[in-house]
């Protein structure tokens, strides 16, 4: 596993189309912002989780938890 250290508004860049952008860190929190292709999915750990254990999931529902 690689860590880096950024300081807000510093950002890591991930192979040629992929940009991570430290937005802010407050209260133990970090917000992320992403760059990229539309073509590139992102979710969150648990998001991709569920999505990898429950084919069955509606398109419509897993669009609401992506933006939840």
């Amino acid at each position: 596993m690689l860590v880096l250290s950024r300081k807000t508004s510093e950002s890591i860049r991930i192979a040629d189309n992929i940009e991570v952008v430290v937005l802010e860190v407050k209260h133990g929190k970090v917000r992320l912002g992403f760059r990229c292709p539309n073509d590139v999915s992102i979710l969150r750990k648990e998001v991709y989780d569920r999505e990898a254990t429950d084919e069955s999931l509606p398109l419509m529902e897993f669009t609401a938890l992506v933006e939840a």
